[in-house]
């Protein structure tokens, strides 16, 4: 930050008209060679210019210019404000792609649609600097010049660098939704589909009423009875 005070010729004409201090003293304040304050104080400089106060601003005290009227050596001090202000974030416009590079954009927007099917409209728009018709366009294939377009990579074209794409193809990632893996009934043993099966020890009636299941006796057989003369 520079300790210049704003209008630094403006507060120049101002301090030439109303105090007596050097011109090295005024030169040293507004950042000015002491010649071009000369200038000011002869009106070969500055003409037109009208004087800023610098004590209504708040960059300058009337003691101060008291302590610098009555010592020349005295070097004048800008005047610390005690009101802080907050730093403006400048907005990110779009972005700005050279004009040797504008006729490979729709090859990097045919590149970013087919290898990146998850990235939205306004990702790629960031990544290549584009519009949401021409966008629109080489997605429905309806682009002027669709039947010569090659995919080719953005980063190699350099319209992005590749931690813009890496990042924009994370976000993409944690927007898309969780897809739940089928975890389907898998073949049951042999043992258990060859094996004895248990009989029910009980019967449910349609009143939904628990009944012992009857026992069924095996029928045995021998020679004798079955080849018996009666």
């Amino acid at each position: 930050m520079s300790n210049a005070p704003l209008m630094p010729k403006a507060t120049a004409v101002w301090l030439v008209e109303n105090t007596s201090l050097t011109f090295d003293q005024i030169a040293g304040f507004c950042k000015l060679h002491p010649l071009e304050v000369k200038g000011i104080a002869d009106g070969d400089v500055a003409a037109g210019i009208r004087g800023h106060d610098p004590i209504t601003s708040g960059q300058l005290t009337r003691e101060e210019i008291e302590r610098g009227e009555g010592n020349p050596n005295h070097q004048l001090a800008l005047s610390v404000s005690k009101v802080v202000m907050p730093e403006v974030k400048k907005a990110r416009g779009p972005r700005y792609t050279p004009l040797s590079r504008r006729q490979d954009r729709p090859n990097a927007i045919l590149w970013l649609v087919r290898n990146h099917p998850e990235l939205k409209d306004a990702q790629i728009m960031r990544l290549v600097g584009t519009t949401k018709a021409t966008l629109k366009a080489i997605r429905e294939r309806t682009h002027w010049n669709a039947a010569a377009l090659t995919p080719m990579d953005p980063v190699t074209l350099g319209l992005c660098s590749q931690i813009d794409l890496d990042l924009e193809v994370g976000r993409a990632a944690k927007d898309r939704p969780t897809v739940v893996e089928d975890h389907s009934q898998t073949l049951v043993p042999a043992s258990v589909t060859t094996g004895p099966r248990a009989e029910p020890s009980t019967t449910e009636d349609i009143f939904g009423k628990t009944t012992p299941a009857p026992q069924t006796e095996e029928d045995h057989f021998d020679a004798d009875s079955v080849f018996a003369k009666r």
